[in-house]
């Protein structure tokens, strides 16, 4: 049984952040609400308490029940984590005077402190909180302070209970891997085992013993996470796996005939589907964003639909959901209404009478590569960048068109194999280009000119919860727009997105 890290869920824009540093040390952690966890079980070594946006000094702050953890497994409260702790058992948490947002140094440090050991005298931490902890209740010493915070971090004498007003998570705490690394290997006493290779291993074996000899049907989008779902499938029960990939019209350029020869190689069981004709006729004279996806999703499971009734005896529907999809689903605000379109067949299983299988539900999409790697995939597909499950669809904006469609799909093209001829591609964490439903004036050769804008976006990101816009060199932004603008009949005019997001999103629909 692998050993567990434990993380609950009290509302942090940090807490995924937490699990994706717990997992870099080799250790498993899931993710679950405050206020619904499960009963832990041996596998279970240490729970880990998040911040929050709340004060525990609110009468509607979330409070966890922890009766079933402290004193009797290590626990670590990070911020109101550490908080809602000292609270619970009655000490003092007022609203801070100084400023505790920021950049700030321990300057004391228990010597013995299991928790803190190694980390160095005046050691960088990253504080972010308005309140804090003015006394201990009597049997709690502090273990760490800064010049600001007289108790930054405490220990429940005769437990492994602790609490810091730190974010060890973040990259501004300089020390903040080792303090959780001693939390998660010394004092929980976990296996520094959770990697690449253990997950393909243990997927595998529970997938052939799960499935056995029953058919598995799936759609393929070309991208990191259904093409590992699909390798891995296909390593558990080989010819049981049915692959469909469908061409909407809404592909790039040439992308649905490249896909299908890439998974030949893969060998993977793939039924590639024109459905061109269909997905554009029902597309016409549509310009409203959620209209579209709609449209789309609909379409799409009248095609997958109708193939996956040909075939015989079909029992498993499997899907590339990724683990930021499942914690979205359960958040501590409630289900969730937005999970991504692409990464399911709306009612399909109900339909079919389909079960649902999800191999990679546990993984982030970073560790998804990671496997992918581990899988012998190659590197060109596994650093493909995000493309949305609408396609095309959403960057045509306004009405779409087959002519409007190709016209991007041309202007797509010249823009990603420039960051992959200059070698940026792998500096960006997603591209695209968007038609606008704009004209302007221009002037080639002697001839006024009234022809469409194209955008062109490039972001930085990690998850997609944020982004930067990428810096392009501008010598690379001259050459790309001059070569769209003299090979892409119909665009006179480029420009380029320098919003991030917040506040603006990464796709323009």
């Amino acid at each position: 049984m692998q050993d567990k890290i434990l993380i609950l869920d009290f509302g942090s824009q940090y807490t995924q952040l937490i699990a994706r540093k717990i997992r870099e040390l080799h250790v498993y952690c899931e993710i679950y609400p405050y206020n619904n966890y499960p009963w832990p079980d041996s596998s279970v070594k240490g729970i880990v308490l998040s911040g929050s946006p709340s004060s525990v000094r609110d009468s509607g702050a979330p409070v966890a029940t922890l009766d079933p953890v402290i004193g009797k497994l290590p626990v670590l409260g990070i911020c109101y984590g550490a908080q809602f702790i000292a609270f619970r058992d009655g000490g003092e948490v007022a609203a801070s005077t100084t400023r505790e947002y920021g950049r700030a140094k321990l300057d004391s440090i228990d010597p013995n402190s299991d928790l803190l050991s190694g980390v160095s005298e005046g050691s960088q931490v990253w504080m972010s909180h308005g309140d804090t902890i003015l006394q201990l209740p009597d049997n709690y010493k502090v273990i760490g302070r800064t010049a600001d915070v007289a108790i930054a971090a405490f220990q429940v004498e005769g437990e492994k209970t602790f609490g810091i007003q730190f974010h060890p998570e973040v990259y501004h705490t300089t020390e903040g891997k080792l303090i959780l690394k001693n939390f998660v290997d010394d004092i929980c006493g976990c296996s520094l085992n959770w990697t690449p290779a253990s997950f393909v291993e243990e997927t595998i074996g529970i997938l052939k013993s799960e499935l056995q000899d029953d058919k598995v049907i799936m759609g393929l989008s070309g991208g990191v996470d259904s093409s590992v779902t699909a390798t891995l499938l296909q390593k558990a029960i080989g010819k049981n796996l049915n692959c469909i990939f469908v061409d909407n019209g809404l592909l790039r350029k040439d992308e649905f005939s490249k896909v299908l020869e890439s998974y030949k190689h893969m060998g993977l069981n793939v039924r590639g589907v024109d459905a061109r004709e269909k997905f554009l006729e029902s597309l016409r004279n549509i310009s409203d964003p959620e209209q579209k996806r709609k449209i789309i999703g609909r379409c799409f499971i009248e095609v997958f639909e109708q193939v996956a009734l040909e075939l015989k005896d079909v029992k498993w529907l499997a899907q590339g959901t990724i683990y930021p999809d499942v914690i979205e689903s359960v958040s501590v605000n409630g289900p969730s209404v937005t999970i991504k379109s692409h990464h399911n067949v709306g009612g399909l299983p109900e339909i079919m009478n389909l079960k649902v299988i999800e191999p990679l539900k546990l993984l982030f999409k970073d560790e998804v590569r990671r496997v992918g790697t581990t899988l012998g995939i190659s590197k060109a597909l596994l650093k493909r960048h995000p493309f949305p499950g609408p396609g095309l669809g959403i960057r045509v904006i306004g009405e779409i068109t087959p002519e409007r469609v190709a016209v991007l799909q041309e202007v797509d093209n010249i823009f990603i194999n420039g960051l992959l001829d200059s070698g940026l591609y792998d500096k960006v964490w997603q591209a695209a280009a968007m038609l606008l439903p704009v004209q302007s004036v221009g002037v080639m050769g002697d001839e006024r000119t009234y022809e469409s804008v194209v955008v062109l976006r490039a972001v930085t990101s990690t998850d997609g919860m944020t982004a930067d816009w990428v810096h392009l060199p501008y010598n690379f932004l001259s050459s790309i727009s001059n070569e769209i603008i003299n090979k892409v009949k119909g665009v006179n005019r480029v420009v380029y997105d320098i919003s991030s997001k917040p506040p603006a999103t990464i796709e323009w629909e």
